[in-house]
């Protein structure tokens, strides 16, 4: 398909949600001699400076990354620039880029996806070593699953960008004559747009603003986690081969790297050249960002994740489920459940009722067993990615009297892998730790008075802390209808009764609207037309 038709494809893959993927997530679709290259590639690049991204003007290199998996320093280096200078660059980039057709845009955006197609597996370790994920959910998650969602900002700024004609004859009949005015119609972009980076997934959070910001005639700053740098500079790199290719300067996306200890955000997002910030990371710089004057922001944030059990069919079944959505990365994700609301009665099944204390107990177990199965546990459980985190964990396994911490089998690839199982707490609703963020594998059954305090409980956190996912699980008509518009009318999403492969945790793209922008998790959604339509600005020119 050529790039108009595969633009259009993906256009109608969004109006309609259903399955579409450009770039399939197995990585046995791909080359069979893909993996050992993107491994070979990954090795080499350790203790390196990074080559490709575009270093005129440079002021050293800096780069700080640790493998979770290694607990050692990848030894990786990037140019490092000045704030006066990635602006001047990105103001002078700009000037060229936006005059660029829409339709040529679309055009070298789709050429650098294929590009970085070719950089999957390497993408793949690279997310690994940086972010502590598995390597398959690295594969899918910085390499088709980023790509799809890329795609999708391209294809939604293209449809925005052309759903008005350009020029008109406009005709209004005056009686004895025809009043003729011819008009046009221009979208206009803002100009630069700061896209910064969160340390557990660098390219699948990153890309969107990115690709969203340059569809639509905007130049981009890349401003990633100290932490997780390598996955989005080879993305990056790769974008920058293609624009030099067409003879566009390489400065329409640049790579704005810095360290934990002098860090250039701030810097960046408050001069006055920047217009739009993309953020994904925690409330307390994301209400920061919000707050600086006349930017146009898009933020994901932090949320409290609640999952409601009121009644099931198959515990066992709902138990491996939840089990594996909490472990899924340690519940490094921001749409792992933390809260678990379980009135004090217990639950329905189809063969009795479950106590409180039985439910517990269930769900401890099918994680425990998860975490041990020595074929499932290292490759579920990834690795955690920052120190912060596991501390997290063990004080509040401490102060909560639980003793375990740590995981029975060891990832046999990794010893020195930093892994904790998840953390299932018992609270009741009067207590308070669970109604912040703990950010990790900490999994609170809270006890509630009944399954409406329940619901309640999990509205209120909704709409005071915010929530980028919520589970039901009932088998009551009734209540689910509650709950559905409950949530909603708090813009928290629902997602009822999921068992086997189905998991809170995914969020697909060109079907699930990431994050509603509705609640204080985040004022963005991956991807609807607010998320294209507010980095640009329509203008209409008369001409008598």
């Amino acid at each position: 398909m050529n790039a108009q038709e595969r633009i259009q494809e993906a256009i109608k893959a969004l109006q309609t949600r259903k399955f579409y993927t450009a770039y399939p997530e197995n990585p046995r679709a791909y080359a069979e001699d893909a993996n050992a290259k993107g491994l070979e590639a990954f090795q080499k690049q350790l203790n390196e400076p990074f080559p490709g991204l575009y270093d005129e003007g440079c002021e050293g290199r800096i780069g700080e990354e640790v493998s979770p998996y290694m607990q050692v320093g990848l030894g990786v280096d990037y140019p490092k620039f000045s704030v006066d200078n990635l602006i001047n660059n990105a103001t002078h980039s700009h000037n060229s880029w936006k005059n660029i057709s829409v339709a040529k845009r679309a055009e070298i955006l789709l050429e650098s996806l294929d590009a970085v197609k070719e950089k999957f597996f390497e993408l793949a370790y690279a997310t690994m070593h940086t972010t502590g994920q598995s390597f398959v959910m690295s594969f899918q998650a910085s390499g088709p699953h980023a790509n799809d969602r890329a795609l999708e900002s391209i294809a939604l700024g293209y449809h925005e960008l052309t759903r008005y004609d350009s020029n008109v004859e406009w005709v209004k009949n005056m009686g004895k004559f025809d009043l003729k005015i011819n008009k046009n119609f221009k979208p206009i972009s803002k100009g630069i747009g700061l896209v910064i980076g969160c340390s557990t997934f660098p390219t699948w959070n990153t890309v969107p603003g990115v690709f969203a910001n340059l569809i639509v005639g905007n130049a981009v700053i890349v401003k990633p986690h100290p932490k997780s740098i390598l996955p989005i500079a080879i993305v990056i790199a790769e974008m920058q081969k293609v624009f030099a290719s067409y003879g566009l300067a390489q400065t329409i996306v640049q790579l704005a790297p810095d360290v934990i200890s002098n860090p250039i955000t701030k810097d960046l997002a408050e001069n006055s050249a920047v217009q739009l910030i993309d953020y994904t990371g925690g409330s307390q710089f994301g209400e920061y960002i919000e707050s600086l004057p006349n930017k146009t922001v898009f933020t994901e944030k932090a949320g409290v994740n609640s999952l409601i059990l009121q009644s099931v069919n198959d515990p066992k079944a709902v138990f491996g489920n939840i089990a594996f959505s909490a472990s899924l990365y340690s519940g490094q994700m921001c749409t792992a459940p933390q809260n678990i609301f379980v009135s004090k009665d217990g639950i329905k099944t189809a063969d009795g009722n479950l106590t409180y204390d039985e439910v517990v107990a269930g769900i401890q177990v099918s994680i425990k067993g998860l975490a041990d199965n020595p074929k499932m546990g290292p490759y579920t459980l990834g690795a955690i990615q920052n120190d912060l985190t596991k501390k997290r964990v063990e004080t509040v396994a401490k102060d909560n009297s639980v003793s375990t911490v740590t995981v029975d089998q060891v990832n046999p690839e990794f010893p020195e892998a930093r892994m904790v199982i998840p953390m299932v707490i018992g609270v009741d609703a009067s207590d308070s730790q669970w109604k912040e963020e703990c950010f990790g594998p900490l999994l609170f059954i809270v006890k509630t008075d009944s399954h409406e305090q329940s619901l309640n409980l999990a509205e209120e956190l909704g709409k005071s802390k915010g929530a980028i996912t919520c589970s039901c699980y009932t088998t009551n008509e009734d209540y689910q209808s509650r709950v559905e518009e409950t949530m909603n009318n708090a813009f928290v999403p629902v997602s009822f009764n999921f068992t086997g492969a189905a998991f809170v945790n995914q969020h697909a793209a060109f079907s699930d609207f990431h994050v509603t922008g509705g609640n204080p998790s985040g004022n963005a959604t991956f991807t609807d037309s607010l998320f294209v339509n507010r980095r640009f600005v329509w203008v209409g020119n008369r001409f008598a």
